[in-house]
């Protein structure tokens, strides 16, 4: 089995409190090097593509430098996923690292940066994805289409990105991607819920978890889904178990084949607010 992308959590550690984030009750921790290094060995036979994201942000980790490197010395594509807010502060590491796509979520700076400081923010993010476009992707992120109560925060954003990079935003909220720049665009949905937030439990329904993807959280749980962010449906740990054994236990093995069929077999999968195709 090789997966399209495997989630790595270096930190559930985050500098913003959102009030859309999913409540964790984990220990905050920073995987080590000899940890991280441990996970990457332990999944490089089942993919190529290494996304850095779960909860918490990226950017946080003091030993950032040495994990990418090792990311790159055994082979992986990095895509990373941040709230941009350390972005100036990391510049000149993240210019210089080889990472194929930066997701960069704006909708986090509204409730956490003052409204004075909002149009830096912006101007880092912007200038630092036109400096390294040229051999990384972006997708810059607001994920709070229909919350009114942002609105002024949205428009905001996509008068600056229009103005930054000369390009008609007249439709960004109505198309659910924009093309801003050579590798860079422009992302908007709204926003989804948390698996158990709404009590959905709809039990037909599809997943890509554990079909293209699985997630590692930063205490080495092995989770199905990205959105398994308390390791509700923990599969096993990748410190005290082979990959191999954790993806083929009975119980992931359940899960796949329940999705194959079009069928939600765990409650917390049931109860989730996302769905494949939207």
């Amino acid at each position: 089995m090789r997966f399209k992308k495997i989630y790595v959590e270096i930190t559930n550690r985050c500098n913003f409190n959102c009030s859309f984030c999913c409540p964790s009750v984990r220990e905050k921790k920073f995987v080590s090097p000899e940890e991280f290094s441990a996970i990457l060995f332990s999944i490089r036979p089942y993919t190529d593509y290494l996304y850095l994201h779960v909860l918490g942000e990226p950017l946080l980790h003091p030993q950032l430098e040495s994990l990418l490197s090792e990311s790159h010395r055994q082979g992986f594509h990095v895509n990373l996923t941040t709230n941009g807010s350390l972005i100036s502060r990391r510049r000149d590491l993240l210019i210089h690292s080889p990472i194929r796509q930066f997701n960069i979520s704006l909708h986090d700076a509204e409730e956490n940066i003052p409204h004075s400081q909002w149009m830096s923010y912006l101007q880092d993010i912007c200038t630092f994805a036109n400096d390294k476009s040229s051999d990384s992707y972006f997708s810059l992120r607001l994920w709070n289409r229909v919350n009114e109560s942002v609105s002024s925060f949205n428009r905001m954003c996509v008068s600056y990105m229009s103005d930054f990079w000369k390009v008609d935003m007249s439709d960004a909220f109505s198309a659910r991607n924009k093309k801003l720049s050579d590798h860079i665009f422009f992302q908007n949905a709204a926003r989804f819920s948390w698996p158990g937030e709404k009590k959905l439990q709809i039990r037909k329904r599809t997943c890509y978890g554990m079909r293209d993807h699985v997630a590692i959280l930063s205490d080495g749980t092995v989770v199905p889904c990205c959105l398994d962010a308390n390791g509700v449906m923990a599969l096993g740990n990748v410190f005290s178990q082979s990959f191999s054994d954790i993806i083929s236990s009975q119980r992931a093995l359940n899960i796949l084949e329940g999705f194959r069929r079009g069928e939600a077999v765990e409650p917390l999968c049931a109860d989730c607010g996302f769905f494949v195709g939207e």
